[in-house]
């Protein structure tokens, strides 16, 4: 049974020009939905600051009607609703400024579990599926459940091997629970309910998937991980939008570098490039900047620290500036070494490459 303040929060939200901002704002000053719900046109607009299209469409009855729809749709289908100003959204997408006012969830997953978004191209290739393979085979003893957005191509098999490795994985769709898009996943939805793992939309059971949701959707992706993987994409791809919402959220973004030949590589190395993502080097060394490293159980001959590979001078000379707990910016590192930044740049890549430096966003670093 869903509560009053459900209720009218939906009738809110379904207002035209009542996006996620202006939703919470409202809420925020007026107390809860259905104070907004109820207060005078008058008191909209002199008090709120809503503009008269706005305060004409709030208190319309058809909107609490289609609101009661929605939630027998939803309790009729054993969908959750969460509401942001009641805390209840997940707590990493909680912190994004543009996280959804609403939030609808379908199956029941461990929030206690690290969550790590992994997305790519619908036209994945035998790298990125090798890569996918190795890398979750890699983590698969460590409580992580994984993100992506149940499309074909990189989303789907990171859901199927997630499963396979018996680790829970959550999809977040870009419509409302009525339809499955792609509709040749609906078996995969149904397997990633019954493994563990849970379907997340902000959209209600009026909304196709119209080619701007998935934009929308991928902030979502973006926002329910502390850590985002772009596997393989195109220029302009849909994954680099999801690379820069992580970017925008201050989340850390990885990318697995190709081929410049190679279409779907493209946008990957061009991330890495602009500084927007970390390079993948090795699977290893991914797990353990993700802290998903395997603990020693045994001593080891010859512990890493001790072998060293001789870096050029230059490269010593920006380690030696780095530190191993508090990042610096580009700009700071180039003022400590007085060097302009394209002289600068090329040793970071180098670097992080090598295992010698841990690149963050927002142009941090930081020594491994």
């Amino acid at each position: 049974m869903f509560s009053e303040e459900t209720l009218y929060s939906i009738a809110l939200r379904q207002c035209p020009l009542i996006g996620d901002t202006i939703f919470r704002r409202l809420v925020a000053e007026a107390g809860s939905a259905k104070e907004v719900w109820e207060l005078s046109k008058s008191g909209l607009s002199n008090v709120y600051r809503v503009g008269k299209r706005i305060s004409q469409e709030i208190g319309k009855p058809e909107h609490l009607v289609f609101a009661e729809k929605e939630v027998a749709f939803c309790e009729k289908n054993k969908i959750r609703i969460l509401l942001r100003h009641q805390g209840e959204l997940p707590p990493q997408l909680n912190e994004c400024e543009d996280a959804p006012a609403i939030l609808y969830q379908k199956g029941e997953w461990n929030s206690a579990l690290q969550t790590l978004s992994i997305v790519g191209t619908r036209n994945i290739t035998s790298y990125g599926k090798s890569f996918i393979n190795d890398f979750l085979n890699e983590i698969k003893d460590h409580r992580v459940i994984t993100v992506s957005g149940l499309a074909l191509g990189v989303d789907t098999e990171v859901h199927e091997v997630s499963l396979n490795n018996g680790l829970p994985t959550i999809a977040v769709l870009a419509h409302g629970f009525h339809t499955l898009y792609p509709s040749k996943n609906r078996r995969l939805a149904e397997k990633i309910l019954d493994n563990g793992g849970a379907l997340f939309t902000e959209f209600n059971s009026s909304q196709k998937p119209d080619r701007e949701n998935f934009i929308q959707r991928n902030r979502i992706i973006a926002g329910l991980s502390a850590a985002t993987i772009v596997v393989e994409t195109a220029f302009g791809g849909g994954s680099v939008s999801t690379a820069t919402f992580a970017n925008n959220y201050n989340r850390e973004v990885f990318a697995l570098p190709g081929r410049i030949t190679d279409k779907f590589s493209q946008g990957c190395n061009q991330l890495i490039v602009q500084n927007k993502a970390a390079a993948i080097s090795t699977v290893t060394l991914l797990a353990d900047q993700l802290g998903f490293s395997k603990s020693a159980t045994v001593g080891v001959l010859f512990p890493s620290s001790e072998v060293q590979i001789m870096l050029p001078e230059n490269q010593q000379q920006l380690l030696a500036v780095l530190d191993r707990q508090a990042a610096l910016s580009l700009d700071e590192i180039c003022l400590k070494l007085d060097l302009p930044t394209y002289r600068v740049l090329p040793d970071l890549l180098q670097l992080e490459l090598l295992g010698y430096v841990k690149a963050l966003s927002g142009r941090q670093y930081l020594a491994l």
